[in-house]
C-alpha cells in the first residue's frame, strides 16, 4: 500500500524527487512499520504523545508516523509534543511555527529545566542524566493530561547500540534502550518505533528535506562524554568493516540465554546429564 501512489504527505513535500530519496523515504517508513509490527506497539484507537525535539531524529520520527497513519498504517492518534526547558537562545517559535504549517497537531509545553540542571550538577559533570530525568517526568505528565497511552521517542539504531556499549563499558551489564517498555507506574508505553533506522538516513532524510534543526547546546556541546567516545569507537569499526554496526544491531535481537553466565536468565543448575 505504501507505494501505490505518488501522493505523500505535507511532511514529505517539497522533497527531492531522485531515486536515492525515494529509496531512503521508502526505507524508514519500512523500517519504522515493522518495528511497530515487531514490538506490538499499536492500541487501536490509542492515542500517542511523539515528542519532538527539534533534532533530525524527532523530525524523522515525525514523518514517518505521520505517514503510515495518513496512509491507514498506523490507527492511533498522534499528537506532537516540544517541552522547550528554558535553554539560552532556544528558538521558540520554530517549532510551533513549523508543526502549524504542516497541519500537526501539538502541544509546546513551557519548563525550566535548564536552570535546575545547571544549578544541581557541578560544572565539570555531563548534565544528561538528570536533563533527562526531569524531561521525562514532564513528558509522562504531559501524556497523561492529554489522555495518551505511550510516549514515543526518536531514539534509532545508533543510540540504542551506543547504550548498549555504555552498559557494557560503565555499567557492567548487557542492556540498552528497549524498543517498548512500560514505565514503573504501568500506565504508560514508551516506544522507540526508529530503533531499526540508522542515524546516517536519520540526518540524510532531515537534510533533504531542510527541516528546521535546533541544535542541544545544554549536553551536545560538552567535551568527554562517554557517548561520543561510544559512538566514536562504532565509526572507526564501521570505517574498517562497513556493515559492522548492522550486525552488532542483529544480536541484540539474537540472544542465547544459556551462552551467557546470569543464573538469573538461565537455570544453569537444572541442566543434567543423560545416562
Amino acid at each position: 500500500m505504501l507505494d501505490e501512489t505518488d501522493e505523500i504527505h505535507p511532511l514529505f513535500a517539497g522533497a527531492p524527487k531522485t531515486t536515492e530519496f525515494r529509496k531512503l523515504r521508502k526505507r524508514i517508513v519500512r523500517q519504522t512499520r515493522e518495528a511497530i509490527e515487531q514490538y506490538g506497539m499499536v492500541e487501536r484507537d490509542a492515542r500517542w504523545l511523539v515528542c519532538l525535539s527539534g533534532g533530525k531524529d524527532s523530525y524523522t520520527l515525525l514523518a514517518a508516523l505521520n505517514e503510515l497513519q495518513w496512509r491507514g498504517l498506523l490507527p492511533v492518534d498522534l499528537l506532537a509534543c516540544n517541552l522547550d526547558q528554558g535553554q539560552p537562545g532556544f528558538p521558540a517559535t520554530v517549532l510551533p511555527e513549523f508543526l502549524s504549517q504542516m497541519g500537526v497537531r501539538h502541544r509546546i509545553e513551557y519548563q525550566d529545566t535548564y536552570s535546575i540542571v545547571t544549578d544541581k550538577v557541578p560544572a565539570n559533570r555531563t548534565y544528561c542524566a538528570l536533563c533527562s530525568r526531569l524531561r521525562r517526568g514532564h513528558l509522562y505528565r504531559i501524556a497523561r493530561e492529554e489522555g495518551c497511552s505511550a510516549i514515543v521517542l526518536g531514539h534509532h539504531r545508533d543510540d540504542i547500540l551506543e547504550t548498549f556499549f555504555m552498559n557494557l563499558f560503565h555499567g557492567g551489564r548487557l542492556a540498552t534502550m528497549p524498543p517498548k517498555l512500560l514505565n514503573d507506574e504501568g500506565d504508560l508505553f514508551v516506544y522507540r518505533p526508529l530503533a531499526h533506522v540508522a542515524e546516517a538516513d536519520c540526518d540524510r532524510f532531515a537534510r533533504a528535506l531542510s527541516y528546521p534543526i535546533i541544535p542541544c547546546d545544554l549536553c551536545g556541546s560538552q567535551d568527554g562524554l562517554q557517548r561520543q567516545q561510544v559512538k566514536a569507537m562504532l565509526d572507526e569499526w564501521e570505517r574498517n568493516s562497513p556493515g559492522r554496526r548492522q550486525v552488532l544491531f542483529r544480536s541484540l535481537t539474537n540472544v542465547r540465554r544459556s551462552h551467557l553466565l546470569d543464573p538469573d536468565v538461565f537455570d544453569f543448575k537444572a541442566l543434567i546429564r543423560n545416562g
